[in-house]
Formats: structure tokens, sequence, C-alpha cells
């Protein structure tokens, strides 16, 4: 008997969608006095969850559910069932529970599997050199997004005598998931997605929430992949919950039939979502230097990618060299490197860009290649840099960015014991552009002869070759900060203020 062997998994965090009614007369027949007390007890309890107070790890948000089948969606994401059991039982234990029924729950935990990507399950695999794994780990342990709108529902592949997804090839499978996940794409920035697994936890094999700022995004996508044999032939649909998010000290106003903005859930949360500033999911930020240089760490050899930022501008601050705002006037990016044909790479992110688009959080997503100017040890990859106001968006676009053609790295995930700083970035004054990339080579030279200095290449965006950026690798932080204390590097920004049309702008690398 040929039996099919099921594709690996890796499972992440446990998802609890906590759907609940109220109990309107009970409400409406309370007397002030514990209405009051709910309503505290209920913002506590919510706002509670969102700071992770609970938890090292994880995420909560708080839903109004549109139509009959529910009122309220508490919506959370934890490291362990444990986490999850015990936010249920301390729900129960407010005052505001009192006044609420549960209408449905779902149980469920993020998980990736062989088709994303099976070289990730691979031991010695090259997987960690792309963009992939963060992807991965953003799908395994995802934050909730911002967006107003959300929509819950729970599927699983049909096994029925006519089409049974199970018997089908792994190739088949893969193919079928590999055109659903293209109509996806086309949807970047507008609609984003939780996959939870819940075979064993739940009445349903998966649950998808899908979020938001416009709910006919989520209709547009859903009604457009009604159409695709992964849904048409494979799919069957448990019941759709629509709801909006508000933050959780808008409780009171929600009870008493205010209108309940989304606007400031994002604030509510008080909290990085279990991830630490620098920490996975975005990296160090960058380092900028007067008015002519801006740099992001990429690497550092002392203690992993995304450590000892605070002592880099120290150490600069100390030098007399402007270190650039950590927060507040920042873009996040996202920077990979291809060995593509530049042509065909940038047909591809041509067609991400245009969806990116429909994001407002997008700032600019483009292809930069090697200088003519030449490089100082370089390899002459083609760059792809999109950059975003929020780390959550930029990680979100890491996703799709990975799957560009021959991605060799992404910026941030170097594993090799060095140290990286990326210029960006450089709006050059056209009627100066030949003398900065004079500049440059003359720069490029004095960095070959320098210790621990291994490459530095200039690149130039493929649509506007005013706009450039510099990335350079060294054996050691310590081996760059000599070039940052150095006459020439001096000398540098000096020349820069005269030539550049703009600040180079501080950047996250996400």
């Amino acid at each position: 008997m040929d039996r099919r062997t099921p594709p690996q998994t890796e499972e992440g965090w446990y998802v609890l969608h906590d759907f609940r009614s109220i109990d309107w007369d009970a409400w409406r027949d309370a007397p002030e006095r514990r209405r009051s007390q709910a309503i505290d007890e209920g913002i506590e309890y919510l706002a509670a969850a969102e700071r992770l107070e609970d938890a090292d790890a994880g995420d909560s948000a708080t839903f109004s559910v549109l139509g009959h089948k529910a009122d309220l969606l508490i919506l959370h994401l934890r490291p362990t069932l444990a986490d999850i059991d015990a936010l249920e039982r301390q729900f129960e234990h407010t005052a505001f529970a009192e006044f609420t029924e549960r209408a449905d729950s779902y149980v469920s935990v993020t998980e990736v599997s062989g088709y994303l990507s099976q070289e990730y399950f691979e031991e010695d695999s090259e997987v960690e050199e792309t963009g992939i794994k963060r992807y991965i780990e953003s799908r395994l342990e995802p934050e909730i997004p911002d967006a107003e709108f959300c929509s819950f529902y729970p599927m699983d592949k049909r096994r029925g005598p006519d089409h049974n997804w199970y018997e089908l090839p792994f190739d088949e499978r893969a193919e079928f998931l590999s055109n659903h996940g293209e109509i996806g794409k086309e949807y970047a920035g507008r609609v984003t997605q939780i996959i939870s697994g819940s075979i064993g936890l739940d009445d349903f094999e998966w649950g998808v929430t899908l979020f938001s700022d416009d709910p006919t995004d989520v209709k547009e996508l859903l009604y457009e992949m009604r159409f695709d044999p992964s849904s048409s032939r494979f799919a069957e649909f448990g019941r759709f919950l629509s709801a909006r998010r508000f933050p959780a000290e808008n409780l009171g106003a929600y009870l008493a039939g205010e209108p309940v903005p989304q606007n400031g859930a994002a604030d509510a949360h008080g909290h990085p979502h279990g991830r630490s500033e620098g920490g996975q999911g975005h990296g160090s930020s960058g380092h900028s230097h007067g008015d002519g240089d801006s740099h992001g760490s990429d690497g550092d050899s002392d203690g992993g990618p995304h450590s000892g930022d605070s002592d880099v501008r120290s150490e600069l601050e100390e030098a007399g060299i402007y270190a650039g705002k950590p927060h507040g006037e920042d873009v996040h990016a996202v920077v990979l490197y291809s060995a593509a044909d530049p042509d065909e790479l940038f047909e591809e992110v041509e067609g991400l860009r245009a969806n990116f688009d429909h994001y407002d959080t997008h700032v600019k997503t483009a292809v930069y290649e090697p200088s003519e100017a030449g490089s100082s040890g370089g390899d002459g990859e083609t760059g792809v840099v999109s950059l975003w106001e929020t780390d959550r968006a930029a990680n979100t676009a890491a996703g799709f960015l990975a799957d560009l053609p021959e991605v060799v790295r992404q910026a941030g995930d170097d594993t090799e014991d060095s140290w990286g700083t990326m210029g960006m970035f450089y709006t050059v004054k056209s009627e100066h552009r030949d003398d900065f990339t004079d500049t440059f080579g003359d720069v490029a030279a004095l960095l070959a002869d320098m210790d621990g200095h291994r490459k530095t290449d200039l690149l130039v965006n493929r649509e506007n070759e005013d706009d450039m950026f510099i990335a350079s690798r060294w054996d050691s932080r310590g081996d760059a900060m000599e070039f940052f204390r150095s006459d020439a590097f001096s000398e540098t920004v000096e020349f820069g203020r005269d030539v550049l049309a703009d600040r180079p702008r501080h950047v996250f690398l996400a």
C-alpha cells in the first residue's frame, strides 16, 4: 500500500480566539457601582494581557464582533498552552466576566510546514543565510497587526471520494499551495494573515485570521481565492466571524454604545510584543555622522547581529561624531542581495512594489546595482532595499521579498564573525554626482589598505542615479571605529555636506 508521507511541520505560539456574548439585559439592569467595577476590572485584565504581564512573550488584542455570533473577541497568543489556560481562568475572576457568556472559541498553534520551505527542515541547510528564516520565525511568533478589521474562519482540506487532498502526491499539493500563495502576494501590504494548525486541538484542521484596514480587501482576496483549485476543489470552511479592533481602555465606551475607533490600539499595547528593542524582528539601529553619513549596523562580532548599539552610539559621541537618534526619525529597512540578472530582478520587484504602495507605511522599494565607480573587495551583488515606517510592516514585506530570485543573503542575517555598516541613503545633488563617485573611489582605495576591512560597495538606485547607498564589512567593530575616527572619514563628512541634497536617514534593519 502506497502511504503518503506528511510534510514536516514546526509549531510556534498557541492561539486562543475567545468569543464572548454580553448579557445586555443584565448589564442594563445592573447598578452603576457594579457596572463601574466590571469596566475597571475588564480594562485591567485586557490591558494587562496586552502588556504581557502574565508571560515573557506573545500578544493579545480586543475586538468588537460584528453580527449576532458574538459581541467580543479576545485574541491571545502565548508560548505555551499553560499560558492560555491561565488567561482563560483569570478572565473568569473579573467582575466583567459575570456579564458575559462564551459564544465560541478556537484553540490552535501557529505553524509552518515543508510546503513553505523544505530546506528549513533539512540539517546543514543554508536557509539561515537568506530572509526566509526571519519570515518563518515571524509566522511562528507573529505580532497581531494594528489593522482595524479582523476576519476569522476555520477550514479543512477535503477528504471526499472525488477530491481527497491527502491522496495527492507532495509535489502536486506543493504546486497547488504555491499558486494559491501567488494570489496572496498580490495583496501584500493590504492583508496580513496568521495561520494556525488545530488538528487534535479543535474541530477543524486550521484557523485563519486575516487583518486589514479595509474590509473589502479581505473580501476581494477571499473571493479571488475561491476560484483557485486549492480552494474550489479541496477546501471546506467553517463559519466566518468579523470584528473591529479597539483599545482596551475603550471598553467603557464600547459597552455604552459609543463609537470605539481603532486609533490608539498600537499604543495600548505598552510593550514591544515580546521582543526586545533590536531583537528578533528588526535589526539594530544605525548611527549617523554629521550631515554627510548614516550607517546601520548589520552585524556585531561581540554579541550577535543586534547587540551593542548603545555602546556604539556612546563611542561615536565621545569622538565628537553625531550618533543619530535611536527612535523618532527612523525608517525600517529590509535589505537583500541577489545574484539574479538585474533586469529579471527589477521586474519581480516592480510587481511587489505595486502591491506595497497600497500600504500607508510603505516608504519605497528599489533595486540598487553596483556602481561603475567600483568597490573595494566587493562581490558586485545587486541590492534590493525596502523602506517602511514600522518594523512590523517591514518584516511582513521581508517574507515576500525573500521569494525574489537568487537571494543570497539578507543584511542582518550574516553569521560570519564580522561587523557591517550600511550608509543610507545618499541623495546626491545631480551636478555633484561625478564628484561623489570619484570621492568614493578614493575612499575605497584607502579602505582597501586598512586593517580589518573586508569590502565596501557603492550601489546606485536603478531608477534614480542620484540615490545611492554604501555597504561595508569589517573584521570587528573596533576596526570600523578606527575608520570613523580617522581624518579621512572627517574629511568625507565635510565633503558630504556640500554634495548631498538631503541628510541621510537614520535606519533600522528589519
